[in-house]
């Protein structure tokens, strides 16, 4: 609902016609439309936990550096070709939790889980990386997004942003600590040549 409607259509009445319950339901358990916001917050800081949890229970021992990298371009194709339903709700409560103490604090529960479980799969590859860095890797990460999802291509274009694989990467070597920087790559990891 949030990401079809927006933070303004997530409504008492919205929910309970979506789940198909009585009028009302949805206020006896939400009384407010904060903890209505709250509630999605922290059902959606679950499921994202949920899913880090599963990456790092997944990834394998011996990843390396480069296979880490190549998460994060998938993150962005995945937010742009694929269901944008959850990344549209994210920014949704983000915009939320500017004005709302309660879903703030649920947003943050979920952002330092994040970065403390992405830092341990950055580690198992044998990086640095901390959960500070993790965190700031996830922030650039959502600029990036809600801007490849709200401009237009050609704007994209113009300002260098019409290729969310290789964003992807540059923001994993912008951030993470003692990477070493190898020669321009292309998409399959082959140097580029001038």
């Amino acid at each position: 609902m949030l990401a079809r409607e927006g933070g303004r259509g997530l409504t008492h009445r919205a929910v309970d016609r979506a789940a198909d319950v009585p009028v009302g339901t949805t206020k006896n358990y939400f009384p407010t439309r904060d903890s209505l916001l709250a509630a999605a917050a922290r059902r959606m800081a679950q499921e994202h936990g949920e899913a880090v949890q599963q990456l790092r229970e997944t990834t394998p021992a011996g990843v390396t550096p480069s296979q880490v990298s190549e998460l994060y371009p998938a993150l962005l194709h995945r937010a742009l070709q694929g269901d944008r339903t959850q990344i549209l709700a994210m920014f949704e409560l983000y915009l939320e939790g500017v004005r709302s103490a309660e879903v703030r604090a649920a947003l943050g529960e979920m952002v330092r889980a994040n970065a403390a479980a992405i830092a341990e799969v950055h580690h198992a590859a044998g990086l640095a990386t901390t959960a500070k860095d993790a965190g700031l890797l996830d922030a650039y990460l959502l600029g990036v997004a809600i801007s490849l999802l709200a401009l237009p291509a050609d704007t994209l274009r113009a300002v260098g942003m019409d290729d969310p694989y290789g964003l992807g990467l540059g923001l994993f070597a912008a951030v993470v600590p003692g990477l070493d920087q190898p020669a321009d790559t292309d998409r399959d990891g082959h140097a580029e040549h001038a």
